[in-house]
């Protein structure tokens, strides 16, 4: 049975993997807030240039998370994330946007795909759905960042399905993991967002809310996993973290627990 599990790298740094494909020898983590060097309140091993901390401490956080996974980090890619569905195919003239400075990240950009080994794809979270894929047949990976615009949008499916028009995967191979985020326990919205809801999941979207006064409880986790299942990835490939970013501080960034004060984990995966 695979699953979610959080260990420590010899240089102190904690991170998350997923056991099915850390069997496949696939270099995949998601960050936590522990084993870096930034101060309060982006303590401590806080990933995002943009949310006010020292860009030193972030770029020296950013390597010493790549040296746990076992990537390069001045090869790392990322994006400009917008919470849309645009999609990037990264090749090796990409190698290293976005490591150092936001500004030459690729732009306006929220999933990233290669089939090129060595290449490691990285995006930043605080609350929104990191989504892995990989594909160990052709092979080729995929990274998507799913806030809920982005997963009515389908971000995730969409980044499989994109993944078979350049290189051949098939939905049937993936093996994907939905990463720690606000969970269902604790991800409260109002009617516009129940609408964008129910139009992008009609047939199923009842499954994905609990009514909570006049608000309701979504489950991003679940709504992610429907579109992949609906594009033909098997539910048993898609393993699913259960570890809600809002409810556990201590471990990871949560924009809304902390009133939007605070930093950044990462997700990266390599071939």
């Amino acid at each position: 049975m695979s699953k979610f599990v959080i260990k420590r790298a010899m240089s102190g740094v904690w991170f998350g993997l997923f056991t099915h494909l850390a069997h496949h020898g696939l270099k995949h983590g998601v960050s936590t807030r522990l084993g870096g060097l930034s101060d309060a309140p982006y303590a401590t091993l806080n990933l995002g240039l943009k949310s006010g901390d020292d860009p030193d401490k972030v770029r020296l956080n950013r390597d010493l998370f790549c040296q746990a996974v076992g990537v390069d980090y001045a090869r790392a890619i990322t994006c400009q994330q917008v919470h849309g569905d645009r999609i990037h195919l990264a090749r090796a003239a990409d190698a290293g946007r976005g490591a150092l400075s936001h500004a030459d990240a690729v732009p306006a950009c929220d999933a990233l795909i290669t089939d090129q080994p060595g290449l490691p794809l990285m995006l930043f979270f605080a609350d929104c759905v990191p989504v892995l894929i990989y594909d160990p047949v052709r092979p080729a990976i995929g990274l998507s960042h799913a806030g809920w615009k982005g997963t009515v949008a389908r971000i995730a499916a969409k980044t499989v399905l994109a993944m078979g028009e350049h290189y051949g995967t098939r939905p049937a191979d993936c093996l994907v993991g939905i990463g720690p985020s606000i969970g269902p326990c604790c991800y409260e919205v109002d009617a516009p967002v129940l609408e964008a809801i129910q139009a992008a999941f009609a047939g199923t979207w009842q499954d994905l809310v609990v009514p909570r006064g006049d608000r309701w409880l979504l489950d991003l986790w679940h709504a992610n996993r429907h579109q992949l299942e609906a594009v033909g990835v098997p539910r048993s490939q898609i393993d699913i973290s259960g570890v809600c970013t809002a409810e556990n501080t201590v471990l990871f960034y949560s924009h809304r627990a902390e009133h939007a004060l605070t930093g950044r984990h990462g997700a990266i995966i390599c071939l």
